[in-house]
């Protein structure tokens, strides 16, 4: 499994992300934003206050997370399309 080594929040709750083996794209989470733990992502500033944990995972303060191999698969296939 591919780790995360870089994440930039952008505009409109998209992340750029790259992976350990040089992969990058840029994911859309607009759409994706809801249930307890993202709702509070759904503010612009909260938003971008994501980082990269030690195990390539990217994380938010109220513990919010996104699972690399998800979006791994998710740019691939953007890549791929």
């Amino acid at each position: 499994m591919e780790r995360i080594v870089n994440a930039k929040a952008l505009k409109n709750y998209r992340i750029e992300v790259e992976f350990s083996d040089g992969l990058k794209g840029v994911v859309d989470l607009s759409e994706r934003l809801f249930g307890p733990m993202f709702t509070p992502l759904k503010d612009p500033e909260f938003f971008r206050n994501l980082t990269v944990d030690e195990f390539g995972v990217i994380c938010w303060p109220n513990g919010a997370d996104l699972a690399p191999d998800a979006l791994y698969q998710t740019i691939s296939m953007l890549d791929a399309g």
